[in-house]
């Protein structure tokens, strides 16, 4: 069943919270114009910026400022949109509000200005969630992904999968129809080379999605290993600057220690944990506790040992108890042993000194090479989880299918489930539920 398109008025602060030089209240709906005669008092002109007095019910001025009304469907939503843009006070923000819901209006739920233009065809659900990433964007890469996605060309890219998925279908499903009319009857090399192409073309989307991805929720990294090894050191370098208590004696970091970083735009979660070894202090064990913790959830673990003595039985009783993630193992201190910054041949073992800053460059970009980032990601689609998800589930059904080619049938069903997947991603099945939590994640007013 197709999601409901709306049928009221809604209204909300569209600005940031806080006080600032302007401050917007917008409202999207049907008696917009009931708006324009209570506040304003004379019609507005569509699409021109007007300056006006804001008032109450009483004619009193609360605010004065720039109104823009937008009729539909050439809006940002596809109805009657207004724009009041007064100065940034929030009592003032909220006085003009409240006279808006006086008038009829109700307060606009989280999301919703993007959740009816997406209702009323002016964007389609990537897009609209490439809103919310590109508000949230922590780096200049991951907005111009964002960016990308929010002017259509991830959205495209799919439509191109569909359409092509859609000419297969066609040609397979016309030979079951017709199988004695005049149809040429199709081989599996005939079905094999389209097939093939669509996905490549698959494969290159789902990389630039895994990029974007990348771009917009990270990586998290944990730092273990045994007591004074240098992993506060080595958060505190690769922060920039003292995050982390750093002393001499054991067992100075009792709880996890979580900092924010960027490497060629890409968000580093590093998490600084507590020395793993044997103790009987009950503060410190509970941090040991929390550092598994931190593990059990970390894309991948830094395991810090000191280089003048190399991995030891404690190291590998160590590296035993770890979950299936990637391990880096870092030799830190090799200021002590003279010897210079490298990886080693397989890429597991890397040399550096946190003290120094030695090798901090390799660490870093032996990280990327982890997370699958690459110097084409800048080309990437802000994707989010379930972009993926679908793209993969799509995947999986073409494999199939391509199995199936001398059996037509089972081909035409793979083929069916392959174009509903990447479908999902645009929005053309859609239940309300999957809207509704989409939608909850943004902020009031958008």
């Amino acid at each position: 069943m197709a999601p409901r398109l709306p049928s009221d008025l809604i209204a909300a602060i569209a600005t940031a919270p806080g006080r600032g030089g302007i401050g917007v209240v917008r409202l999207s709906g049907p008696d917009v114009q009931g708006i324009i005669r209570g506040i304003i008092g004379r019609p507005l002109k569509p699409r021109f910026a007007t300056f006006a007095r804001f008032r109450d019910a009483a004619g009193e001025i609360l605010d004065e400022g720039i109104a823009l009304y937008f009729p539909a469907p050439h809006s940002f939503t596809g109805e009657d949109v207004l724009e009041l843009q007064g100065h940034g006070g929030p009592q003032v923000l909220r006085l003009l509000l409240e006279r808006c819901l006086e008038l009829g209006a109700r307060l606009a739920e989280p999301g919703e200005f993007s959740r009816r233009a997406f209702l009323n065809g002016k964007i389609d659900l990537a897009q609209a969630e490439a809103i919310a990433d590109l508000i949230d964007a922590q780096s200049a890469a991951a907005a111009r992904s964002a960016t990308r996605t929010l002017t259509g060309e991830f959205s495209r890219e799919v439509h191109a999968l569909v359409d092509a998925l859609v000419r297969l279908r066609m040609l397979v499903e016309a030979t079951l129809d017709f199988p004695e009319e005049e149809i040429d009857a199709l081989g599996h090399t005939d079905l094999e080379g389209p097939l093939m192409a669509i996905q490549e073309r698959l494969n290159v989307v789902q990389a630039r999605g895994r990029q974007g991805a990348l771009l917009r929720e990270g990586l998290t990294v944990v730092l273990i290993g045994q007591p004074n090894v240098g992993k506060s050191s080595l958060l505190n370098r690769l922060a920039g600057y003292e995050a982390a208590i750093v002393t001499d004696i054991a067992g100075t970091t009792r709880d996890t220690v979580r900092e924010a970083i960027q490497i060629e735009g890409v968000p580093i979660h590093v998490v600084d944990t507590a020395g793993l070894r044997e103790t009987t202090d009950p503060v410190e064990a509970q941090g040991i506790a929390r550092t598994w913790a931190a593990v059990a959830h970390a894309d991948v673990a830094l395991l810090l040992v000191d280089a003048t003595h190399g991995v030891s039985a404690r190291e590998a009783e160590i590296i035993k108890k770890l979950p299936d993630i990637p391990l880096l193992t870092v030799h830190n201190k090799i200021d002590l042993t003279g010897e210079p910054p490298h990886l080693s041949a397989d890429g597991r073992e890397i040399w550096l000194s946190a003290r120094e800053g030695s090798g901090i460059d390799l660490l870093e970009q032996r990280l990327l090479e982890l997370a699958g980032w690459h110097a084409a990601g800048e080309g990437g689609f802000m994707a989010r989880s379930r972009h993926l998800a679908a793209l993969r589930q799509a995947a999986r059904h073409l494999e199939q299918a391509r199995a199936h080619c001398g059996q037509l049938e089972l081909m035409a069903e793979e083929l069916r489930l392959a174009q509903e997947a990447l479908a999902v991603i645009t929005g053309q099945f859609t239940s309300d539920d999957l809207l509704g939590v989409i939608f909850s994640q943004f902020c009031i007013g958008k």
